[in-house]
């Protein structure tokens, strides 16, 4: 699929903020809140920048392991979202998200694009999306404060 983008273009970005961090206009930001709180103020500049954010608690089991884990939360709204969107981005580089991306594609007929730090981007799914923006090529136009983000040239 040739990838198409234009300005009337109903796009729907999903953030996996566990793994990563940015910004943009109507976007939906998944997060969990931990223990200390220390977080909240990220979760409100999300809020202030128009990302509708939704949260979950983590969860703390008997022994003292901890999940923290919105991906099926996520797959389930791209998916229910899909056929209102001409192009869906996840804003993730969590190789799970690879058979949500085949899903898509292939029985939705949905474009999809992935946005991540291709560093740590799972390598198939940077190949299984219709396109794949790499935040570590570009830290001023990607990242709120890019210039003292620095990340080594391969």
């Amino acid at each position: 699929m040739a990838v198409i983008k234009h300005k009337e273009q109903r796009v729907g970005v999903f953030i996996d903020t566990q793994n990563l961090y940015h910004s943009a206009k109507n976007l939906y930001a998944y997060v969990v809140t931990t223990e200390s709180g220390e977080e909240q103020g990220f979760f409100e500049a999300l809020e202030k920048l128009g990302i509708e954010t939704k949260t979950k608690d983590l969860q703390v089991f008997y022994g003292g392991a901890k999940k923290a884990d919105w991906d099926v939360g996520m797959a389930i709204d791209a998916i229910s979202m899909a056929s209102k969107l001409d192009a869906v981005v996840l804003a993730t580089g969590d190789g799970d998200f690879v058979p949500l991306v085949e899903y898509l594609k292939y029985k939705e007929g949905s474009q999809v694009e992935v946005i991540a730090f291709g560093k740590s981007a799972s390598s198939r799914l940077r190949d299984i999306a219709d396109d794949f923006i790499d935040l570590c090529e570009d830290h001023e136009k990607y990242l709120i404060g890019g210039s003292r983000w620095k990340f080594p040239r391969t």
